[in-house]
């Protein structure tokens, strides 16, 4: 039986019925203001008011936002070759060929936008209204132009697979961090290959306007002996039955009309030992003196000055390693994530770019290596990678100039180095200089033996630049340092020392193959031995 009066039975009804209808219209209400609302972008450049691929990040409360527009340009990638990015960079960034259009709840977001070190990066806060379509456009400012000084910017370490299909998708992903030249490596290890090309040499080339992906290698690949790279051959060269024999590579490259060198500063996986045997039987033209994989200092020169005080010239180059290496990357900010280009050479030439060209400026060493700071070195008006002969007593003029953005690449000390040793140095604390600019000037007066000369600078938080040396050699001599000579000497023979340690490590580690080359590595290690003799004779 119902014991309550019909009076109080109705007004729970009417009192239920409101607290539903409120209910009803406050989620109504709700989903009103929640209802995602279109935004549209447009980035453009002030040198053109075309759209232009850029780099997008959109976070929302210090949360990245989790959906990928439309227009996102997604190429597969992942370390190992596996699929462990598509859309989304290792920072939750994405690329986008200049427009994109996103429908977000109301709120406050954060979108940043970069291109590359020589763009200006930006961050702009967007309120994005209830029932209201937002549309911005930006505009991205350089602070500095180096491909029209004929300098074009080259990631020389990128692995990711291609074929002719995702050539277009990747191409813009390398115009967003405005890297003119990618090359992109098949790796090795003694069992298989990743990121396979399509095709090397001339058929490989894939040429959009003024930028280019090429094909090169990271193979042979050893924790014994370092990882080997080959740039500009006409095709890859893999000998699986003579693995630890990188000479053999290295002579088929050149073979090829390649390049070849050392990778991670020579110095992880004992890359140094690789570049003993083979920088010393002349074997090597390129070492990869900067990149983030090593530690938070990009720059190392220990195995280069090496090299180059020994009187051998070797051309500096640096690249991402993308996607395994990023500034920083230890710690796991995303901010540092590996991002293409964040360490990259630059290649002169005063030719158009192509793919000939950049090799040609490549081989003549006209290269410097940065993570932000630019340079521009002149020993006598000869360029990085030059070879000048004089007259015994001449004048050397000398002059170096680094350009950074006082906020973004701000400045600190830019030197000059011979022979190793530093010549000269100013900062931007001194009269004249500034976090923008730095300028050095240097005679050299009476000349009477040869010496290599570069210019390195430093920056802001982990950014340096590297230039290859000018080699200054007197009336046909050479460039090479007697005074460091004899270290050196006893440092290749000390590495050599290490070669054959491990080659009496026999293991059925398969990672660990070293001591299966017996035979072939002795016979190297005899030659090089040769070799360092006969420059002990030739370097007092």
């Amino acid at each position: 039986m119902n014991t309550f009066p019909v009076f109080w039975q109705s007004r729970w009804v009417a009192v239920i019925g409101l607290v539903l209808v409120d209910w009803l219209l406050g989620r109504s209400t709700i989903a009103q203001s929640a209802k995602p609302v279109p935004l549209e972008v447009v980035v453009t450049t002030t040198t053109s008011p075309k759209p232009t691929p850029v780099r997008v990040r959109l976070t929302r409360a210090g949360r990245v936002v989790g959906q990928l527009p439309q227009q996102a340009l997604g190429v597969m990638y992942g370390l190992w070759d596996h699929a462990d990015g598509f859309g989304f960079q290792p920072d939750s960034s994405f690329y986008v060929n200049g427009r994109f259009s996103i429908s977000l709840p109301p709120g406050t977001y954060e979108l940043f936008l970069s291109k590359g070190i020589e763009f200006i990066d930006q961050r702009h806060q967007l309120v994005v209204q209830a029932g209201k379509t937002q549309k911005k456009s930006y505009l991205l400012t350089r602070w500095i132009d180096m491909a029209a000084r004929g300098w074009y910017s080259t990631d020389g370490h990128v692995h990711i697979r291609r074929s002719p299909r995702e050539d277009p998708l990747l191409m813009s992903w390398l115009q967003a961090e405005d890297v003119r030249v990618g090359v992109l490596l098949r790796m090795g290890d003694f069992w298989e290959t990743y990121y396979p090309q399509y095709a090397f040499g001339e058929p490989g080339v894939y040429q959009r306007e003024n930028h280019l992906l090429v094909a090169g290698q990271e193979d042979p690949r050893t924790p014994e002996l370092g990882h080997a790279l080959g740039y500009g051959a006409s095709d890859k060269v893999r000998f699986s039955k003579e693995y630890y024999h990188y000479d053999a590579v290295f002579d088929q490259l050149h073979a090829l009309g390649g390049v070849t060198g050392y990778a991670h500063h020579a110095e992880t996986f004992h890359g140094y030992r690789g570049l003993t045997l083979d920088g010393l039987r002349g074997k090597v033209d390129v070492l990869e003196i900067l990149q983030y994989c090593v530690d938070a200092n990009p720059l190392r020169t220990d195995h280069y000055y090496h090299l180059l005080d020994l009187g051998f010239p070797v051309t500096a180059t640096a690249g991402s390693d993308f996607p395994w290496c990023g500034q920083d990357h230890d710690h796991g900010s995303p901010e540092h994530s590996a991002r293409i280009g964040n360490a990259r050479f630059y290649v002169y030439t005063d030719k158009p770019l192509t793919n000939q060209a950049w090799k040609a400026g490549l081989k003549a060493g006209h290269t410097v290596a940065t993570s932000g700071p630019m340079l521009d070195f002149r020993v006598n008006n000869a360029r990085p990678g030059d070879h000048l002969d004089v007259k015994k007593g001449t004048k050397l003029v000398i002059s170096a100039q680094a350009f950074g953005h006082a906020t973004q690449v701000p400045l600190e000390k830019i030197e000059l180095v011979g022979h190793g040793k530093v010549l000269a140095s100013v900062t931007k604390r001194e009269p004249g200089q500034s976090a923008s600019q730095l300028t050095l000037k240097l005679d050299l007066d009476t000349l009477t033996r040869g010496i290599w000369l570069a210019a390195r600078c430093f920056a802001g938080s982990q950014q340096a630049a590297h230039t290859t040396p000018v080699y200054v050699t007197v009336e046909g001599g050479g460039f090479h340092n007697p005074e460091t000579a004899e270290k050196y000497l006893r440092r290749s023979e000390n590495y050599l020392q290490e070669i054959e340690q491990e080659l009496e490590k026999e293991s059925q580690n398969p990672e660990l193959r070293l001591w299966y080359y017996k035979k072939g590595l002795k016979s190297r290690i005899a030659d090089t031995r040769e070799v360092i003799e006969g420059l002990r004779k030739k370097l007092r």
